[in-house]
Order: structure tokens, then C-alpha cells, then sequence
């Protein structure tokens, strides 16, 4: 388009574009085309695609949207062009993942590992930063599991798709607590404080030392919080 060509308040180029307005009506039959086209695709990929994607999946994903995109509005390509691309994109995520099943080298590369953040009720500062997880998201899903204390974890995970595997521990031990302090009882639940244990507020790891100077033995933070240990809520019982 020429500068010249360019007006204010020009409502017919706004609305429509250089296209006729009889043009909204051939968007509408691609869009409907193409949408059933790329329902019969992710349908072809597998359940993974409706579900929490891996890396890969979500590669695929993106590149669907810039696919799908031209052929529905662009007057000069045709809808068959967008299905052929599809189906090429269906073969590649198909192939991708054959070669990940026969490969657990190339599917390392692609996927990623599983990596352990929390073990035995204390945060893995380093897997934390390879991971780019803060402390507030990982705090966030324990508390969606019904976890208000690491003394309840025995391990979390994130596994390579990005969600959290959760495993508590049989009997809760003292721990950092991770819910708001403003809280008295969380879902059924209450912290109460150990006597004479403190937790590391970088990394959670308790010690009944009484000196407040002293530096974590695992991560040297000297930042402290009073231990508790989760226990059932006079709400709950009432």
C-alpha cells in the first residue's frame, strides 16, 4: 500500500481492508474448512495435545496458529495450501515422537529432564534456578495439594512437561511453613510452632540450634523462621 493510498476515517479500507466485503463471507467458509481441518489434525496427535503440553507439543501448537492464520484471511492462498501444511506438521510431531521412543538421548534433548526440587522437606536451591522456578510458584502448587509445610514433603518433582509431581511424607515432621502467616487454619489445617526448631527461610532446612547468627549448613542463608509442624484444626473437628 502507497502512502497516498492511506486516509483518515478511511471506514471501507478499516472495516474490510483492500478485500470486497464479499470477501467476509469466503472467511467465513475457509474458517469453517480449516477448523474442521485442524480438529481431524490434533484429534490425529494424539490425547497429549488436549492435555498439559511438553515442549515439542507446544512448538507444534504455536506453529498450527501461524499455519491456520493465512489461509483464513489471505485472499491469494488457497484453503488446500493450509491443509497440506497441516498434515505436514501432523508428520513431523509424529515423527518427533517415534524418534523420542526409540532414542532417550534425542528425547532428553527435546523434552528436557525430570528435576528434584524438594527432598526430605528441604528445597534443591540449585535445581530451583536450573529449572527458572521461584519459590512462590512451587510454594503455590504445594498449597494446592493441601501442603502448608515442607516438613510434609518427601519429594517434589517437575516433571519435564512443566507440572508438579507431589509426594508427601506419612507423618508430618517440623518444616518451613508456606502459607500466608495472616492464616490460622488453612483447609482443615493448622501450623504449630516446634519448641526449640528453626527453618531456614532460603531453603528450609531445620536445625534446634539456638543461635540466631548462625548459617544454614546447607545453603549459608542466616535468614530464620520459628519451625512448625502441621496439625489438625479445632475447626476441623468441630
Amino acid at each position: 500500500m502507497k502512502k497516498e493510498d492511506i486516509q483518515p476515517w478511511d471506514w471501507q479500507r478499516i472495516l474490510f481492508g483492500e478485500a470486497p466485503p464479499e470477501f467476509l463471507v469466503e472467511v467465513f467458509v475457509r474458517t469453517f474448512i480449516i477448523y474442521i481441518a485442524l480438529l481431524i489434525i490434533v484429534r490425529l496427535m494424539g490425547k497429549r495435545m488436549g492435555g498439559q503440553l511438553t515442549v515439542s507439543e507446544l512448538a507444534v501448537m504455536v506453529t498450527l496458529g501461524a499455519i491456520v492464520s493465512p489461509a483464513m484471511q489471505i485472499p491469494q492462498l488457497g484453503v488446500l495450501m493450509g491443509i497440506l501444511i497441516l498434515i505436514c506438521a501432523l508428520i513431523f510431531q509424529r515423527g518427533l515422537n517415534l524418534t523420542e521412543t526409540k532414542s532417550p538421548a534425542f528425547e532428553k534433548i527435546s523434552q528436557g529432564e525430570t528435576q528434584l526440587l524438594v527432598k526430605d522437606g528441604r528445597i534443591q536451591l540449585d535445581q530451583m534456578a536450573a529449572a527458572k522456578v521461584s519459590r512462590q510458584q512451587l510454594f503455590s502448587a504445594l498449597r494446592s495439594e493441601n501442603v502448608y509445610n515442607l516438613g510434609d514433603t518427601g519429594r517434589v518433582y517437575l516433571e519435564a512437561c512443566g507440572i508438579f509431581s507431589i509426594y508427601k511424607t506419612k507423618e508430618p515432621a517440623a518444616g518451613l511453613p508456606i502459607f500466608p502467616p495472616t492464616d490460622d487454619a488453612v483447609n482443615g489445617y493448622a501450623q504449630e510452632m516446634v519448641e526449640n526448631s528453626r527453618a531456614c527461610a532460603t531453603c528450609g532446612n531445620v536445625t534446634n540450634s539456638a543461635d540466631e547468627d548462625e548459617a544454614c549448613l546447607i545453603c549459608t542463608a542466616k535468614t530464620w523462621i520459628s519451625a512448625t509442624i502441621s496439625v489438625k484444626s479445632q475447626l476441623a473437628d468441630s
